[in-house]
């Protein structure tokens, strides 16, 4: 996913030399990214930090006036105000100590993160290499025509992230600018995460309706009515227009195969499998087409 950003940072010019090769264009993306984050938590972080002191400070005089509404619906009735007060108390101080408790399992899992990103570098700098190496591995004959195959499905598989990201972008953007405009809270947090829960087909566009209608609802019904109408113009534009003209463009494959792609990614690998089902599928169909679909033109003239 980062070689194609760091090859076109690689091809800057700046004069007639390349300053940005191998090395330093990594450290470009790496900063670029850096300075990303911390605009993101300029913008984000804020407005969610004070609401959440606001909120702490005020639980306990809001909370009893909030179980009072409540207990007049049915069922509601029999709820006790300092049950439930002692109930939040309990919780929080278990969800305290489990913080304190998983710190190993939160350690390992950045170390895991580290070591990942560190591979990715590597194959980065040195990802022709490997694949030469690779290639050696292979006897001479068919050698030629795997190279010029999985050459081939990587170019797919480039423009296939190329329109996903994309289509990321589209997303985050105005939904951002449609959140800003109803006055919904975290607007910008919503935002991004609209973006980035779109790498996930149908599953990310589904949590990103859900979080931005409770969000909302902690205003007025009003943004949750706008927030509704503004994710069924674009799921349907998207869909319809978007989709069509970005992805399947790219990624030629039909819709069914994309489809049953998603459900056996999902199945066998949950959210991570989704996330990387259609580029899978992708190299799947290239590898079918050459070494299934063309092997009897391979086959030697009787």
């Amino acid at each position: 996913m980062l070689t194609p950003v760091v090859r076109a940072t690689s091809r800057i010019r700046i004069g007639r030399s390349h300053p940005f090769r191998g090395s330093a264009a990594i450290f470009i993306l790496l900063l670029a990214v850096a300075g990303a984050l911390t605009a993101f938590g300029f913008l984000a972080f804020p407005p969610v930090i004070n609401d959440l002191e606001s909120l702490t400070g005020e639980l306990p005089t809001r909370l009893p006036a909030m179980l009072a509404r409540l207990s007049q619906f049915p069922f509601f009735n029999r709820i006790n105000a300092g049950n439930v007060i002692a109930w939040i108390r309990d919780w929080l101080s278990s969800a305290a100590a489990y913080l304190l408790v998983s710190f190993k399992a939160w350690a390992g899992a950045i170390v895991q993160f580290i070591a990942g990103f560190v591979l990715t570098l590597y194959f980065i700098l040195e990802g022709d290499q490997a694949y030469r190496w690779f290639l050696s591995l292979i006897p001479a004959e068919p050698r030629q025509r795997l190279d010029s195959t999985l050459r081939r499905a990587a170019t797919r598989m480039e423009k296939w992230l190329i329109g996903q990201l994309g289509l990321m972008l589209i997303l985050g953007t105005v939904s951002t600018i449609v959140y800003l405009s109803l006055g919904v809270r975290y607007a910008y947090v919503l935002g991004v995460l609209s973006g980035l829960l779109n790498l996930i087909p149908v599953l990310g566009a589904a949590v990103s309706l859900v979080l931005g209608l409770l969000v909302a609802s902690i205003d007025s019904w009003g943004r949750v009515l706008g927030v509704a109408i503004f994710w069924v113009i674009y799921l349907q534009i998207e869909n319809t227009w978007l989709v069509p003209r970005i992805m399947h463009s790219r990624v030629h494959l039909p819709a069914l195969a994309i489809f049953i792609a998603l459900l056996l990614g999902s199945a066998l690998g949950g959210i991570p499998g989704a996330m990387v089902a259609i580029p899978t599928a992708v190299l799947v169909s290239v590898l079918a087409d050459e070494y299934l679909v063309k092997k009897d033109s391979t086959l030697p003239a009787p």
